[in-house]
């Protein structure tokens, strides 16, 4: 399984590559709750068939409908679920927010499919891109994305949106722990890799939605495995597995470095990684260890749930005092 929004923009592509008119929705903003973040894409194929999420359902099933008796020809629209003059955007949300919602109109063509292969090579980590849309004649232009800022940027005549990577959790070895970590990120929405060359260990694991990489994990991240969007976790208690990683996962732009063990083994650790792998003082300071939240966790689950939690801290900003 891959993140929902890479998922949404390869199979738009596969509909124009197929000749196949499609719409591309994407939420804008909302307002009080709503189940699903600005950003978040929505495809549907002129044939009926469609992929991603807006909101819980509700809003899916009456844009699916409008798409079936013919609305939304124009080349872009702006459309409000929550509220509203018009009668059907009074769909109500389960969370009784407000929702408003991108609709762009893809005719197929070579430069709808160029559009969308950049879309798709940004949120494999190629790049950063804002994707402007003018909104009264609905043209599109790409451009580089230098900096950090919200992920839309609204004005009265147009919108831009930050295209990153998909968010990774890449899981150094195999164990328990990891399985149950990969679980929960990938309802998470996050796209999850395992690395391990154990054979002997990975024999009859099967992990649904997981690309399973039989390599070091250090090996794979100094291949270039990780972006600034990935989390790297590891979760073996095998020094092999786990100190070769954290030596490659501190040159990286990782967002988050962490690494399972008690207190003592953890110091244990730093002093080999300063010995050995020659890591200062700002690097070991990277590294999450013992890591996850202490949450006086026993079981995999439990630990998982932990590491899992920390992971969203970080990437929602939260220091570790304001929770």
């Amino acid at each position: 399984m891959q993140h929902l929004d890479l998922q949404v923009v390869r199979r738009a592509l596969e509909w124009s590559v197929a000749g196949q008119r499609l719409w591309l929705c994407t939420v804008l903003a909302t307002y009080g709750s709503a189940p699903r973040a600005p950003g978040s894409l929505l495809a549907v194929s002129d044939s009926g068939q469609w992929i991603g999420s807006l909101s819980g359902g509700c809003v899916e099933e009456d844009f699916l409908e409008r798409v079936a008796e013919g609305a939304f020809l124009e080349a872009v629209n702006v459309v409000r679920y929550g509220e509203g003059e018009d009668p059907r955007s009074r769909v109500s949300l389960p969370c009784g927010g407000i929702l408003d919602v991108l609709v762009e109109k893809f005719d197929a063509g070579c430069h709808v499919q160029a559009h969308l292969r950049e879309l798709e090579s940004a949120l494999l980590g190629h790049s950063r891109l804002i994707r402007e849309v003018d909104l009264a004649s609905g043209a599109r232009a790409l451009l580089a994305d230098a900096e950090q800022g919200a992920r839309i940027e609204r004005e009265i005549d147009r919108v831009r949106i930050r295209i990153g990577a998909a968010q990774r959790l890449l899981l150094a070895g195999y164990s328990s722990v990891a399985q149950a970590c990969a679980e929960f990120a990938l309802g998470l929405g996050f796209e999850v890799i395992l690395c391990d060359p154990r054979d002997e260990v990975l024999e009859g694991v099967v992990l649904e939605g997981v690309e399973i990489r039989r390599q070091l994990p250090s090996v794979f991240i100094a291949e270039g495995g990780c972006h600034r969007d990935t989390a790297v976790v590891a979760l073996t208690h095998d020094p092999r597995i786990d100190d070769l990683a954290m030596m490659e996962a501190v040159r990286t732009e990782a967002f988050y470095i962490g690494v399972m063990g008690s207190v003592q083994t953890s110091q244990k650790r730093f002093e080999r990684l300063r010995r050995i792998g020659g890591l200062g003082e700002a690097e070991l300071a990277r590294i999450h260890a013992p890591v996850g939240l202490n949450l006086g966790s026993k079981t995999p689950a439990e630990i998982a749930l932990a590491v899992l939690a920390d992971i969203l801290r970080i990437r929602s900003g939260i220091a570790r005092n304001h929770l």
